[in-house]
């Protein structure tokens, strides 16, 4: 039967990492050998603990039980047709830790590749790095929108193989490895025969292609470091912490991938006279006793440098907005 781990620390599938690190505790003092405890009892608090502490581990644990538990160090069993479990753990205390001539701990690895939890996920490896910047504007720039421009060093198209990572004049051939697939066959022996696994091929990292010679200023890369000017367009009414997204302007991918993106975060200053509220600009607004009584009309700033007239009322209290 497969053990539950969760039972057997006496806590819920809910537990925190602290939770479990702390039952774990308890148990293993109160059943340590050296204290008179049971060693089959404090195998099974450690087996356990060594699951559930580890956050991938318990992840496939909750999925797929005790039987897909990490490196299969519990030590589950399983019926090949032998007439009897097949234990793994036992094998190991028998045989070492490379029995048969690989470790035991590959047997994880082994059934995600069987059971498609651990197959290679494919990516673009080639597409560059999104990069953010932060720029700061004055409050008077939100009032309408306006066009900036940015220099930013960064990693930019080598001009020279035209971004193919090839000297300029020679063939960009296919991988010899890979035969231009951008992966290989890794065959590995097991107690269950040869297995074969799909890997990013090594010498190409998965291009598929070589140049036959590499360019000599960007090493084969297609790219560079370099300064580039871009031009943002900042829209009216932008306020602190929104976020302008242009796309293709981050850093330069890899022997012609795609580019990354460029986030920029805007920062309003703080104005020496007006508070923004959203939309709304406040500011306070100094008046005499007579004013307040009589009322009155006084210039008062605007943002931007112009000033207009407001008429006070007869009889305003201090703090009226």
């Amino acid at each position: 039967m497969p053990k539950d781990y969760y039972q057997i620390l006496g806590i819920n599938k809910n537990a925190s990492p602290d939770e479990i690190r702390k039952a774990y505790h308890k148990l293993a003092h109160q059943h340590h050998p050296d204290k008179g405890g049971d060693e089959k009892k404090f195998k099974e608090i450690n087996e356990a603990y060594q699951t559930l502490s580890n956050k991938e581990k318990r992840n496939q644990y909750d999925r797929f039980g005790q039987a897909f538990e990490g490196g299969f160090g519990a030590g589950p069993s399983w019926d090949f047709g032998f007439g009897q479990g097949f234990d793994f753990e036992s094998m190991r205390d028998k045989f070492g830790e490379g029995f048969g001539g690989f470790d035991a701990m590959d047997l994880g690895e082994i059934f995600g590749e069987m059971f498609g939890f651990g197959a290679p996920r494919k990516r673009d490896l080639k597409r560059g790095k999104d990069i953010e910047i932060d720029i700061e504007i004055p409050l008077e720039a939100v009032l309408k929108s306006q066009e900036k421009e940015i220099s930013l060093y960064k990693l930019v198209f080598c001009f020279r193989c035209q971004g193919k990572g090839a000297e300029p004049g020679t063939p960009v051939n296919e991988c010899f490895s890979c035969r231009g697939t951008g992966q290989v066959q890794q065959i590995k022996k097991t107690i269950f025969g040869s297995m074969t696994r799909i890997t990013v091929c090594p010498e190409c990292g998965g291009e598929g292609q070589r140049p036959e010679k590499s360019c000599n200023v960007c090493q084969g890369e297609g790219r560079v470091k370099g300064e580039e000017k871009i031009k943002i367009f900042v829209p009216v009414g932008v306020d602190t912490n929104q976020v302008i997204k242009i796309e293709d302007k981050g850093e330069a991918g890899k022997k012609g991938g795609e580019n990354g993106d460029l986030y920029i975060r805007i920062f309003v200053k703080k104005h020496s006279v007006f508070k923004r509220k959203g939309d709304d600009l406040f500011i306070s607004l100094p008046i005499f006793f007579s004013q307040a009584v009589l009322g009155d009309e006084i210039e008062i700033p605007i943002l931007g440098g112009e000033k207009m007239l407001f008429k006070v009322p007869a009889g305003i209290e201090s703090g009226k907005v």
